[in-house]
């Protein structure tokens, strides 16, 4: 989080939701009640694969997600970019224009029918070449990435730790249910008769998401299937916690908080809604997904200012697409009317959206800087 202002806006979600609590904050418009990401910055984008491989960009981490005010994701949206252009040292005036686009891209997937979302614009942007990428990826990328090689072991180190006994027989209990078995053998035509066993596995040092929680990494293997492509499964099994994000008083959610994740997925981004699995490990609530080659996160740390522009209205379309395939085409009509209020003579966006997004920025700014100074680190 010391690294830049835009990593430290990432890792501190929590920040975020006190501002909500104060006057400003509560002058943010209520939108419809939808599932939302709750977290939504540009690290948890990006381009994720479905059970058949097709691939398309959405949200890809919902560890916050609850049905919510709408409107919270796109002010920390907003907040991500800013700091990304802060952080990528473009002017300002990139800022403000990135702010307009933004709101014309979630604007304008309101008003969509048949909920496709069009191409990035842009020759070669910075949205265009993660996709680009995502496509090209097999296996032995992952691999080479996750675990180094090939084989089926995962290295131990200042990632992976090795397990407890007891954390290993929870492994192999979980690894041999038939819940792991449906979810590993319902991707990319694998039989569904096949053998599942557990190859290894171990305790993943994983940012923030890791701290205090259980958050283990497993390989699996299928028996009797040929192709690597499809034998090896490298798991991701993640405790799900509390949600930081505010919920609307009346929502019906799910008390358990690994259901409610998988739930929320499914409605904002189906293509990893559909591929988690919610169940339990010592008694406490995990989610489990196979991590597979094309789910990539997005990077923004080095931009042009033409490719941060195209980048925001494109990524709000995503967020917007995500809340607006909830909504009837009178609640969306509504919804967007209400976000195109408000707009100021020099500026083509709502006057509460930047307004809110610049406090933000000042906020974080300086809680950074303290950030900083009390847990640095060597450059």
């Amino acid at each position: 989080m010391a690294r830049s202002a835009h990593a430290y806006m990432r890792g501190n979600t929590v920040k975020f939701y006190e501002w909500l609590e104060t006057t400003s904050g509560r002058a943010i418009p209520e939108g419809p009640s939808v599932w939302i990401c709750g977290d939504c910055h540009v690290g948890n984008l990006g381009p994720v694969a479905d059970v058949t491989g097709h691939v398309d960009l959405q949200i890809r981490d919902l560890d916050q997600t609850v049905i919510g005010n709408p409107a919270h994701d796109l002010v920390r949206l907003g907040l991500s970019l800013a700091t990304a252009v802060r952080s990528a040292d473009l002017p300002g005036v990139t800022t403000a224009r990135m702010i307009e686009e933004m709101v014309s891209g979630y604007a304008s997937a309101m008003v969509r029918r048949n909920h496709v979302m069009p191409k990035p614009d842009g020759e070669g942007n910075n949205v265009q070449r993660i996709m680009a990428q995502a496509l090209r990826r097999r296996w032995k990328n992952l691999a080479n990435e996750r675990i180094e090689d090939v084989r089926p072991a995962i290295p131990r180190g200042d990632k992976f730790w090795e397990p407890t006994k007891s954390e290993k027989a929870e492994l192999l209990k979980l690894a041999s249910s038939d819940e792991i078995k449906g979810l590993v053998t319902a991707l990319r035509d694998r039989p569904s008769d096949a053998s599942v066993e557990l190859l290894d596995a171990a305790y993943w040092i994983k940012g923030c998401s890791s701290l205090g929680r259980l958050r283990y990494a497993a390989l699996v293997g299928l028996k009797g299937v040929n192709s690597e492509e499809r034998r090896i499964c490298f798991l991701d099994i993640k405790e799900a916690t509390t949600a930081a994000a505010p919920r609307r008083a009346d929502a019906r959610m799910p008390r358990d908080n690994a259901q409610r994740v998988v739930e929320g997925a499914q409605h904002l981004a189906p293509n990893l809604g559909n591929r988690m699995l919610a169940t339990k490990m010592n008694d406490r609530s995990v989610v489990v997904r196979e991590l597979l080659p094309q789910d990539l996160k997005l990077e923004m740390d080095q931009l042009t200012q033409r490719e941060a522009i195209d980048a925001a209205r494109y990524l709000a379309c995503v967020v917007g697409e995500a809340h607006a395939r909830q909504l009837d085409a009178t609640s969306r009509r509504i919804w967007r009317g209400e976000l195109l209020k408000q707009k100021t003579k020099s500026l083509d966006a709502p006057s509460w959206l930047w307004s809110s997004i610049v406090e933000l920025v000042a906020s974080h700014e300086g809680a950074y800087l303290e950030h900083c100074r009390r847990y640095p680190f060597d450059l």
